[in-house]
């Protein structure tokens, strides 16, 4: 019998055909195509995510270079979307991608409904963004997954998933934290560190192991819940 030599065959020896066709058959909203959400829309393309919706008003700039898989000199000046949906397509030609050259903020948020996502993705680093798309998301029953800090840091092992009300030390948390209990959001799965920033600074410094890091264990979390891996 001929064997299976399809671009995803090796994740289907683990996940069977039923969570192949699941992640097929999903779609996922990434807000911030950045160092943490570049890398979430790598992991997931190269496992076979049907339809990615795309959300960044940035274009790649040349200090993007150390730590954005998508910055080269070759992309400088394209909008990252656009950047994202080329490569996407030279992954998998069959993934549905709808790109947003946007700002997510509650003054763009209505461009989107949410309850056609089986997905979120919260890369973003506004807070105000940050809380509208979560509570949009929760208000609709679909779920999302968060980034905190990923700047300042050094030490890629650190991050865990956890719930934002069980993390500790992020400044960020701290403050997502204070806002969620606010508006009566119970619980939201975040990627978060524990870690001291290694320096501080208004524009935070980055590596190229860290946001990396972050953006695939978001994929990861996603994948297991489509596929019932939890």
């Amino acid at each position: 019998m001929m064997s299976d030599t399809g671009r995803f065959s090796r994740t289907k020896l683990i996940i069977g055909q039923d969570g192949t066709d699941r992640l097929k058959n999903s779609r996922v909203a990434v807000f911030g195509l950045g160092g943490v959400g570049g890398y979430v829309v790598e992991g997931l393309a190269r496992s076979g995510i049907g339809s990615l919706d795309l959300i960044d008003s940035d274009t790649v700039d040349i200090t993007n270079i150390n730590r954005q898989l998508i910055a080269l000199d070759s992309t400088v000046g394209e909008y990252k979307v656009d950047a994202w949906t080329k490569r996407v397509h030279d992954i998998n030609p069959d993934c549905n991608i709808r790109a947003y050259r946007l700002f997510y903020l509650p003054e763009t948020s209505d461009k989107f409904d949410f309850a056609e996502y089986d997905y979120v993705v919260d890369a973003i680093d506004t807070v105000t963004g940050k809380l509208e798309l979560i509570t949009r998301a929760k208000a609709s029953g679909t779920n999302i997954i968060s980034s905190m800090g990923a700047g300042n840091k050094l030490d890629p092992t650190a991050f865990e998933v956890a719930d934002i009300y069980k993390t500790s030390v992020c400044p960020l948390a701290k403050v997502m934290r204070r806002e969620c209990r606010k508006r009566g959001i119970e619980s939201l799965k975040v990627v978060y560190s524990k870690e001291e920033p290694a320096i501080t600074a208004q524009t935070p410094g980055s590596v190229a192991f860290v946001p990396s890091v972050v953006g695939l264990i978001i994929a990861g979390e996603i994948v297991k819940d489509i596929i019932g891996d939890k």
